[in-house]
Formats: C-alpha cells, sequence, structure tokens
C-alpha cells in the first residue's frame, strides 16, 4: 500500500502546486471540495471497515470455506457471483468487503467473480440504468453480461492458481 500512497501523494502535491500557480486561490477550493468530500464519505468508509474485519470474526472459518474457499470450486464462484450482484454501495463498501472475505479464507477465483459481478450487475444500479437508457438497454446490458463474473472467477482458478498461492 505503500507505493499506491506515494503515487496519489504526488498526484495530489502536483495538482495542488498547478492549482496554486494559478494565483486564484483554486488551490484552497479545490482542498476544501476534497474535504468535503471526505466527510460525506469518511461514515461509509468506517461501517465498511468494521464490516470488512468484523465479518472475519463473526463468520467462522469453516462457513467461509465452504461456500467461497478455494474447495468450493464452480459453487464458490456461483455464490460469489450472485453476492456481487446483490451487494449495494460503492467501492468504498465492496473492496473492503472483498479483502475481508479474502482474509477470512475466501479464495481469489471467487472475490474476483465477486467483484466483476458487482461491477457488471449490481442490483441498486438498475433503476437508475432503466431510468436514464431504458429497459431494452438494462436487458441487453445484463443479457450480454451474465456470463462474464463467473467466466471470470473460472479463468482466474485456471490460469492463476499457482500465481495466487
Amino acid at each position: 500500500m505503500l507505493i499506491p500512497t506515494i503515487i496519489m501523494a504526488l498526484v495530489a502535491a502536483t495538482f495542488f502546486l498547478i492549482a496554486h500557480h494559478k494565483g486564484d486561490n483554486s488551490h484552497i477550493a479545490g482542498l476544501s471540495a476534497g474535504m468535503k468530500t471526505l466527510f460525506e464519505i469518511l461514515p461509509l468508509l468506517l461501517f465498511a471497515f468494521a464490516v470488512a474485519g468484523l465479518m472475519q470474526v463473526v463468520i467462522p472459518k469453516e462457513i467461509i470455506a465452504r461456500w467461497l474457499g478455494t474447495s468450493s470450486g464452480i459453487k464458490g464462484i456461483l455464490v460469489g457471483s450472485a453476492a456481487g450482484a446483490l451487494i449495494p454501495g460503492g467501492p468504498y463498501v465492496v473492496f473492503p468487503l472483498a479483502a475481508g472475505f479474502l482474509k477470512a479464507g475466501a479464495s481469489m477465483p471467487t472475490m474476483v467473480a465477486f467483484v466483476t459481478s458487482w461491477g457488471l450487475w449490481s442490483l441498486n444500479r438498475i433503476p437508475m440504468t432503466v431510468a436514464f437508457l431504458g429497459w431494452r438497454f438494462t436487458l441487453a446490458a445484463l443479457a450480454t453480461t451474465v456470463f462474464f463474473p463467473p467466466l471470470a472467477g473460472i479463468l482466474t482458478k485456471t490460469f492463476f492458481q499457482n500465481f495466487l498461492k
């Protein structure tokens, strides 16, 4: 996590200096907008990380291993795919949950299916998709992506299993 943090710090510092150089106090406005976003998202982040950590101690490892672990096979990939579609929230919720599941014993292929499913099928985005793009578009998008999350999990298991150990 250190390298991404350093990269993000360098990008932020660069943008800050560019904004400061403009001389119109846009660097202050930018920092203010960033802080506003932080305070809006901070409660969600705290709860998402709490859930990710607590599920590791509340859900027995045997259950996670049986349903999402390496020995769960295609069943685990399908469960991960279904769970990803059902999980509400954005990346601030999904990624800590996936990390928590991995630490609790879920397999990498299952979590690849989980995250891919969330990205493609997230049920909480369907009303917005229908509202802006209509039913035909929504159904076409779901129908054409229905096999991708399980396929992503299977491909991860097939091609990266030795790499993941």
